[in-house]
Formats: C-alpha cells, sequence, structure tokens
C-alpha cells in the first residue's frame, strides 16, 4: 500500500466515522423531536446495555449454556431482582459482582 492510498484509506474512514456523527446533530440542531422519536430513543441505552451484557451471561465458549453451571447465569437473578427493587445500577452491579464472587468460591 502507498503513502497515497494509505492517506485515501485513513481520510475515508475518517469521513465514515464523522459524518454519521455530526450530520444528525447539525441537521436536528434547533429542532424539536417528535415525542414518538424521543420515547424510542429512551429505550437505546437499555438495550446497548442488554446487547452488551446477554453474550456474557447466557454464552459459555460460544455456546449456549443455559444450565446450573453457567455462574454468570446464576449471579444474573440476584441483580435482576436488584435492578427491579432499587433501579440503581451500583447496587446492581455490587448484587452481580457479588454473587458472581461467591459462585466462583462455592464452586472452587
Amino acid at each position: 500500500m502507498t503513502h497515497l492510498e494509505l492517506a485515501l484509506c485513513t481520510g475515508g474512514m475518517i469521513l465514515g466515522t464523522f459524518l454519521p456523527r455530526v450530520l444528525p446533530m447539525t441537521i436536528l440542531a434547533g429542532r424539536p423531536l417528535p415525542e414518538a422519536a424521543r420515547v424510542w430513543l429512551g429505550f437505546v441505552p437499555a438495550a446497548v446495555l442488554a446487547a452488551l451484557v446477554a453474550p456474557e451471561i447466557f454464552l459459555v465458549d460460544g455456546r449456549l449454556a443455559l444450565n446450573t453451571d453457567n455462574i454468570f447465569l446464576l449471579a444474573a437473578l440476584p441483580s435482576i431482582l436488584v435492578a427491579w427493587k432499587t433501579g440503581s445500577l451500583f447496587a446492581t452491579l455490587a448484587a452481580g459482582m457479588g454473587a458472581a464472587a461467591l459462585l466462583r468460591w462455592g464452586a472452587a
């Protein structure tokens, strides 16, 4: 790859990541979003978090593990209860990490 090709490739990657982030902000600046769009956008953080966490909970070595040997699945249960009762991210993380640590310690 020549220096020109490398520079063009780098410039293309910069535009490919920069434009999708900047265009919506510049186009929608100063305009109120419709209520349906605001409601829909309110679900995005939870959906992204679920997409990041779900593979770690349900998969072991790349395979679906819905059994009692999966300590992360077992640790998710008290985490869900704490999240439901408190609504606190810190309490949820503490419950999940504590449950996983206890399950690992008990399995050793």
